[in-house]
């Protein structure tokens, strides 16, 4: 970076030695020699690492020889309504205290400890307010507060709103969607009737920035929590609906998401409602791919559940970031189980480690009645797409799409601003802390980097971190439908 610096400085004194000594130049000769030196910025801008990333990405990112024309999504779908956490809790009346982790929230006070415990990790998280007359009365003070922003909200919702930005894709949507939700959607956003309700479900994100601070708490980077009292996607009620309706749209494509919702139920009925889940996903017909997003979630039984009651088997791919990929290894005594939590960027090798096991150990095998062959995994400085080989293509693409997506939509501009961004990616990595790993060094012209694993491919590519995010929600749902968009499956 010095470099560029040193460039710059001695171009801008040249500049100005001319303008001062030269006054007898010709004024087009001035604005020549201007023009030329001032190229010679934006050449050694374009030049920098970020620039160099940008470009490698841009000739990367190319079309799969076979894409997508119609895709399912479904079934999770709400209102967001966005706002500062620290101007909700006080506009509460809340003041400043100790974090503290609820699993579930059942009054203000857990509130506000729950998103000083995140706000203090930096780490996003989601949870169910039990109280349904406490929860309307915050989400009614939240949607009236000063600069509060309604959006499409819900994974579903969020990857069918982004898919649908292509005019060459058709979208169906399946979820509880009411008549401010529907309002939001984009006109290429098919919603079956029966899928229609007559209210909207709120969900509450309460968004907080890097160095923000309150009381003693400073947040490390920016990041959002979410909480709602939703019954309509805690039961999954869409689900059926949904996998009726892919009899007449015949998609290419399912995207499922919403499992994490049901934590907000009672034990017995997220064990019934899963097995009905399990059930309804069957009758999918097994030539069509699925995609599953996960979300956050807190009860390990339950996340052991999904990987074990045949939901991992069922689908062909799985989206998740960082928080959820430490929680299913906990939950199934996987790799690096004993890991309480991140430290700053997590460690590629113990990401590489959890994702090889599983898809090693629920992944598609000559043994295993299995379909599930790719894992997309985002954080904020890197994505990972690990394959089993011979199954899918175009994952160079997929992955820089991803991260192309990430730099452009936290920071709400059409292209990577490199500005606006900063590399926050380890440069140095090792791919495994089990095995023998290799060490791997980030060129910036070929940020891409591939590597195997006893038949399973990964693709590593680093991701241009916003220095001022505009915002954060939906982030992770933008970079796996951006990822899914670009990749290509193979016929078996």
């Amino acid at each position: 970076m010095w470099q560029r610096s040193v460039c710059v400085g001695l171009l801008a004194l040249a500049l100005g030695y001319l303008c001062l000594l030269g006054p007898e130049l010709p004024h087009s000769a001035l604005r020549h020699l201007s023009a030329s030196l001032l190229g010679g910025l934006r050449r050694a801008r374009s030049r920098s690492l970020e620039g160099r990333m940008v470009a490698a990405w841009q000739a990367a990112i190319v079309r799969p020889a076979r894409g997508w024309a119609r895709v399912a999504v479904g079934v999770n779908a709400c209102v967001d309504v966005v706002l500062s956490g620290v101007k909700l809790l006080e506009a509460l009346g809340l003041e400043p205290g100790d974090g503290k982790n609820h699993a579930v929230l059942n009054s203000r006070q857990d509130l506000k400890e729950a998103f000083t415990h995140f706000m203090e990790k930096g780490a996003a998280a989601e949870r169910f307010f039990s109280n349904a007359e406490s929860f309307h009365h915050i989400a009614r003070i939240a949607s009236e507060y000063p600069g509060a922003q309604l959006y499409v909200g819900g994974n579903a919702a969020l990857i069918g709103q982004k898919l649908a930005t292509n005019p060459d894709l058709k979208i169906l949507l399946c979820g509880p969607v009411g008549p401010k939700l529907h309002e939001l959607l984009d006109d290429n956003v098919v919603v079956p009737p029966e899928s229609m309700q007559e209210r909207d479900e709120f969900h509450l994100i309460l968004e907080y920035q890097a160095g923000e601070e309150w009381g003693q708490v400073r947040a490390p980077n920016a990041n959002r929590f979410i909480f709602s009292h939703d019954l309509s996607n805690g039961a999954l009620n869409m689900l059926e609906v949904f996998v009726s309706s892919l009899d007449e749209f015949q998609p290419d494509l399912v995207v499922l998401s919403g499992l994490h919702m049901m934590e907000g139920q009672s034990k017995e009925m997220r064990q019934r409602r899963l097995m009905e889940a399990v059930a309804s996903i069957s009758d999918i017909p097994t030539d069509i791919p699925i995609h599953l997003e996960l979300a956050s979630m807190t009860d390990q039984d339950f996340m052991s559940n999904i990987m074990h009651q045949q939901v991992f088997p069922l689908v062909n791919s799985i989206g998740l970031n960082e928080q959820e990929l430490l929680f299913l290894t906990q939950s199934a005594s996987g790799p690096h189980a004993s890991l309480a939590s991140w430290s700053g960027v997590p460690d590629v090798g113990v990401v590489s480690d959890i994702l090889f096991w599983i898809l090693k150990e629920h992944g598609k095998t000559t043994e295993r009645a299995s379909d599930l062959t790719r894992i997309h995994f985002h954080t904020l400085a890197y994505h990972i797409l690990v394959t089993v080989d011979g199954y899918w293509g175009n994952q160079v693409a997929a992955v820089a799409a991803g991260a192309r997506a990430a730099g452009t939509q936290a920071c709400a501009t059409e292209t990577i601003d490199t500005s606006k961004v900063f590399l926050k990616a380890p440069l140095e990595f090792v791919t495994s802390q089990i095995e023998a790993p290799s060490k791997i060094s980030l060129n910036p012209d070929e940020p891409v980097v591939h590597w195997h694993r006893e038949g399973i491919s990964f693709h590593f590519t680093p991701v241009l971190v916003c220095k001022d995010p505009v915002r954060t929600v939906g982030l992770g749902d933008a970079i796996s439908a951006e990822g899914l968009l670009y990749s290509e499956v193979y016929p078996q």
